[in-house]
């Protein structure tokens, strides 16, 4: 008895390894892609900041990186976040054969995210009298707040498009995302140069700019679930059946969004208790220059982690927990990888990269200084990532939602303003407490993941799609 136990063991083990080759080269089709289409669509952004930064006014430039920072906290996070539960509805729903079901979640996301841009749209145009409320200087909030109007048909424009992102990830369709945010881009940047030098909108032309671009984009993805053959199966008729999914989506959306809001808005508080810090200027430019530098590599793991979640979603759907759990192991793989050359070449690179940001040597020797803890939060921001891409394709985000609260509040952002401000050790403090965070989130998310069990999941994620579509059936009845 103990050898037949003893033989299945070895022989699992080894279907698992002989898998992992395959899973890796799946996970690695799907995250090339992603990260691209990642990267291009946050370039939008860049570039329309680069525009107005080269119309030599600093109020112009201090309003539009104001406002694109408010827009991304209060608009554009809040949006993807909530898409992020397709990751779970639609994954599992492709993965179980459930085509239809697909098509129709995403009308259902892309409704309710057109409604939840209503009160938002009503923050961004309130945004002018809300910073002078709270201390802002009034020429600069004047120009966020002139900035955020023209940017509002952009806050619509990613409620369509966050939801088509899912749509077409979850299918590992992403051809045509790739081929639409580089086309998207490539208009981008004229389009941005003459709206901002050529009709005298100045930094308005920016703004407008970026809705303009995000809505091309959106155009481009449906017409292309539109008229495709490649998205026949997936491709529902827009009826009333959108409507009776709403509390589903809401039930994944919200702690999705919860979930990724609570890590993104922790960075962003770091650069306000930088604004307290002695010699404030100083400060805020190097943890800025820091935060940037993160931000533009997650891109990495961001796409390694949607392929882990797709996946890993669409493994769960079929009942193929086995091949979830491999799926698992080579996103883990591949992260650490990732991780190791980028940190390595960072830290290599540590005497020169803040060049790219400043020509002021107190800024680039500051930089060189924060360089090993920049490495270090691109090896936790690399793992993490992935595993709250496992966490999304498993659908427990209610469970990330309290890792992320008790890592970043409970722990990281005490610590960061204990460093900072009581031992003095200024911005390397902050940064320190937010790394203490993410240190404290990978192993909250490490320890969670090594515990699932697989095949309950696979059994849940089933039972869920299927105890729906009877529920749907009988609603037609």
């Amino acid at each position: 008895m103990e050898e037949n136990l003893l033989a299945k063991q070895r022989e699992k083990q080894k279907v698992t390894w002989d898998g992992l080759g395959e899973e890796m080269k799946r996970i690695i089709c799907i995250a090339v892609p992603m990260v691209i289409v990642t990267a291009t669509q946050y370039l939008l952004q860049v570039v329309s900041i680069m525009m107005v930064g080269h119309l030599n006014n600093n109020l112009y430039l201090s309003g539009a990186a104001l406002a694109i920072s408010l827009a991304t906290v209060t608009g554009f996070s809040v949006l993807a976040g909530m898409a992020s539960g397709l990751e779970t509805i639609c994954g599992q729903a492709y993965g179980a054969q459930q085509y239809e079901k697909v098509g129709v979640q995403t009308y259902t996301a892309i409704f309710s995210l057109t409604v939840v841009c209503l009160p938002l749209t009503f923050i961004w145009i309130s945004m002018e009298k809300i910073l002078v409320f709270i201390g802002q200087d009034p020429l600069i909030a004047q120009e966020a707040g002139k900035f955020l109007i023209w940017l509002v048909p952009a806050l619509f424009a990613h409620a369509i498009m966050q939801p088509f992102v899912r749509y077409f990830q979850m299918q590992s369709l992403l051809l045509p995302m790739l081929i639409s945010s580089c086309v998207t881009l490539c208009i981008h940047i004229p389009l941005c140069w003459a709206l901002v030098f050529q009709t005298g909108m100045n930094n308005i032309g920016g703004a407008l700019a970026m809705s303009i671009s995000i809505w091309l984009n959106v155009t481009f993805l449906g017409l292309y679930m539109r008229y495709s053959p490649a998205c026949a199966k997936t491709r529902a008729p827009i009826s009333m059946e959108l409507f009776q999914g709403i509390w589903e989506f809401f039930r994944f959306a919200i702690p999705s969004a919860v979930m990724i809001c609570l890590e993104w808005w922790s960075f962003e508080l770091l650069i306000l208790l930088s604004g307290l810090l002695p010699n404030p200027q100083l400060e805020t430019s190097v943890l800025s220059i820091c935060l940037n530098t993160i931000s533009t590599l997650f891109s990495i793991p961001f796409g390694i982690a949607a392929a882990a979640s797709t996946r890993i979603s669409n493994e769960l759907g079929a009942g193929n927990p086995h091949a979830a759990h491999v799926a698992v192991l080579a996103a883990m793989s591949f992260a650490i990888m990732e991780t190791a050359i980028v940190s390595g070449t960072l830290f290599v690179c540590r005497h020169d990269f803040g060049y790219i940001f400043s020509n002021e040597k107190e800024v680039v020797d500051y930089v060189t200084v924060m360089a090993p803890l920049i490495c270090i939060s691109v090896i936790l921001d690399s793992i993490q990532g992935v595993l709250a891409g496992v966490a999304r394709g498993c659908g427990w985000q209610h469970i990330g939602v309290y890792v992320n609260l008790g890592a970043f509040y409970l722990c990281g952002i005490p610590v960061a303003a204990t460093l900072a401000f009581l031992a003095k050790m200024r911005g390397k403090g902050l940064w320190i407490g937010v790394q203490v965070g993410a240190f404290v989130q990978c192993i909250l998310f490490s320890t969670i993941t090594s515990c699932i069990n697989w095949e309950q999941q696979a059994i849940k994620a089933r039972k869920r799609l299927f105890d729906s579509e009877i529920s749907a059936d009988n609603r037609l009845v």
